[in-house]
């Protein structure tokens, strides 16, 4: 997990929501709890500023920092990830968004970046220049932002014979190498790892861990997946652990955290 991720779901948990800006020497504190370094933290702070994903603050010789109107719809979109969608999907209609493409190798970087941003959207290849994912998915915005709005075509539709939906998930999407994911998630954290210091170490480092899983997740329908499907446990146990540490961690994050209003 990059100095980063780790950072974001700080600001996620303590600062979103709370119009504050929290001091770098705080954020050096914390983030030593979880082997992060402060020359690490202070570049990732530098790094993100210069993103527009952080805004700095100075009162007297201390520097503080906040987070953008970018950083909050990061944060946000993180939180509907976790809380919201779920990990498992259960309320699939049968339909599939099917986005059809063809670029000419001389345009390869923009393929490139249309297929990333396609699976970070929870999409898979079904066939060359198809990508499918379930349900209604509007990825109007990622293709105009990637300027290919003439080069894409877009619809909605239901499989049929012989086409079974199940080989479509399969076909789409690695769904050995999702639930290994998972399985490694149980693995970790069924027993909380003791070998992080306290258990605000613990709360950054499992919510890092699990929006890792569930963004990389293209929420496959629960139909199309076996009865045993890991997710499903892993979201209790994520659950479980966060309600847990909402109490032991929380008064050492407050203790630790010195801020300003913004």
């Amino acid at each position: 997990m990059t100095p980063q991720s780790l950072m974001l779901n700080f600001l996620g948990l303590y600062v979103l929501d709370r119009d504050i800006a929290v001091y770098s020497g705080s954020l050096i504190d914390v983030f030593g709890r979880v082997d992060v370094s402060e020359e690490a933290v202070r570049s990732t702070l530098t790094r993100m500023t210069s993103r527009g994903l952080l805004t700095k603050h100075r009162a007297g010789r201390r520097v503080y920092f906040g987070l953008t109107p970018r950083s909050e719809a990061v944060l946000e979109d993180g939180g509907r990830r976790i809380w919201q969608r779920g990990a498992v999907n259960r309320d699939w209609d049968g339909t599939w968004t099917l986005v059809g493409f063809s670029l000419p190798e001389g345009r390869r970087g923009e393929r490139h970046d249309l297929r990333s941003r396609l699976q970070w959207a929870g999409f898979g290849p079904v066939q060359n220049g198809l990508w499918i994912a379930p349900g209604t998915h509007d990825v109007t915005e990622v293709v105009a932002d990637l300027g290919l709005t003439e080069n894409v075509t877009v619809f909605t539709a239901q499989h049929a014979k012989p086409t079974e939906a199940a080989d479509l998930a399969t076909r789409a999407f690695d769904t050995a190498a999702i639930a290994a994911r998972y399985q490694a998630f149980l693995a970790r954290w069924r027993v909380p790892d003791e070998s992080l210091p306290d258990d605000l170490a613990r709360q950054l480092v499992l919510h890092g861990d699990w929006l890792d899983l569930v963004r990389q997740d293209p929420h496959l329908p629960a139909e199309l997946l076996a009865d045993d499907w890991p997710a499903i446990e892993a979201e209790q146990l994520f659950q479980t652990l966060a309600t847990r540490y909402v109490e032991t961690a929380a008064p050492l994050a407050l203790a630790a955290i010195e801020s300003i209003e913004v």
